[in-house]
């Protein structure tokens, strides 16, 4: 049995300097819970701002491992769980939602549908970029129906969310058309499939979409609703739906109710967390299916050591392009 691990723990919010790696002991599980020695730790905007203090949580005990996704293999498992998953590489989701066992550690454990199945095709690196950001980019894409044969726009196709919606639209699909802001960002956005890339920041943005889709966007992955509204509204067709994850750098906007009612346009808001339970199953089932057919990829990855968690926390919050991963030992 194991006497202790290695883990990246902070006892209170505030900032990265907080967080310190240190020996605790490791978890067992639980009933109907999996133990996961994990490989490599992702880390997304969700994990830096709940360690801040910015979300406003609670610590679930008196510290916590930060970082929801990961990626591994696991070791043992709890009551009611099938004991031939033991062994088994698996991808992590909210392993620190509610709970003081993220990922930036050797060990996690989390409930048995929480850990899964990775095929051995894809990287430990994969594994850890998918978790938050691609299920929130299947949510925003699929949850209004098909998107085959539709013209979808993703604000900022070289985050996170934005290069896993590319993606999977593209294996959906769809004809994606995404926004950036430089010409790094727009090689990512192209390597990762998008029939056209445009500069939000340019005066003729929106004839360059319309350009891209003349019937207008059916669907619209929103990273920044109140900068990007005007944008999106420009160039939706009838019965669009602008599905937004989050309101980067923004503030509150007024909608224009009678404009999208008269056009039957749905404005969708997303949050992981608190998602219905089956939608959440269909993201991981659609994810799982994307990833068996080898259509996702990672970003540029920018790596740390376990003892730099702080340091990958605050290259998210500095806006680094690309994927943070953390090298567990």
């Amino acid at each position: 049995m194991t006497a202790s691990m290695l883990a990246a723990t902070f006892e209170q919010t505030g900032p990265a300097e907080l967080v310190r790696v240190r020996e605790v002991a490791p978890p067992e599980p639980g009933p109907g819970e999996v133990r996961v020695r994990v490989r490599v730790s992702g880390v997304n905007p969700s994990d830096w701002k709940t360690r801040s203090g910015a979300l406003g949580r609670e610590l679930p005990g008196p510290f916590q491992i930060p970082n929801q996704d990961g990626a591994g293999v696991i070791d043992r498992v709890g009551e009611g769980v099938d004991g031939a998953r033991v062994g088994e590489r698996v991808w992590l989701y909210f392993a620190a939602w509610q709970s003081p066992w993220g990922t930036a550690a050797q060990w996690t454990v989390v409930p048995a549908e929480r850990a899964v199945a990775l095929p051995d095709g894809a990287s430990d690196e994969l594994g850890a970029s998918l978790g938050i950001p691609a299920l929130t980019a299947h949510r925003c894409l699929l949850a209004d129906g098909s998107i085959e044969g539709r013209n979808v726009l993703v604000a900022g196709g070289a985050g996170a969310v934005g290069h896993a919606a590319i993606e999977l639209a593209r294996w959906a699909g769809a004809h994606v058309i995404t926004t950036v802001s430089d010409p790094e960002k727009a090689e990512i956005a192209r390597a990762a499939g998008a029939d056209a890339v445009v500069d939000y920041r340019a005066p003729d943005a929106v004839e360059q979409v319309r350009e891209a889709a003349p019937e207008g966007v059916d669907r619209i992955v929103e990273v920044s609703l109140s900068r990007n509204l005007q944008l999106d509204l420009a160039v939706a067709a009838p019965h669009a739906v602008i599905s937004s994850y989050a309101n980067n750098g923004g503030d509150e906007v007024a909608v224009p109710i009678r404009r999208m009612m008269l056009a039957n346009q749905l404005l969708r808001f997303v949050f992981l967390y608190t998602m219905p339970a089956e939608a959440l199953r269909a993201a991981v089932a659609g994810v799982s299916d994307a990833v068996r057919a080898g259509a996702l990829s990672t970003l540029p990855l920018h790596r740390f050591p376990l003892e730099q968690t702080g340091a990958a926390h605050d290259a998210v919050q500095g806006g680094a392009v690309g994927k943070v991963v953390i090298d567990v030992p």
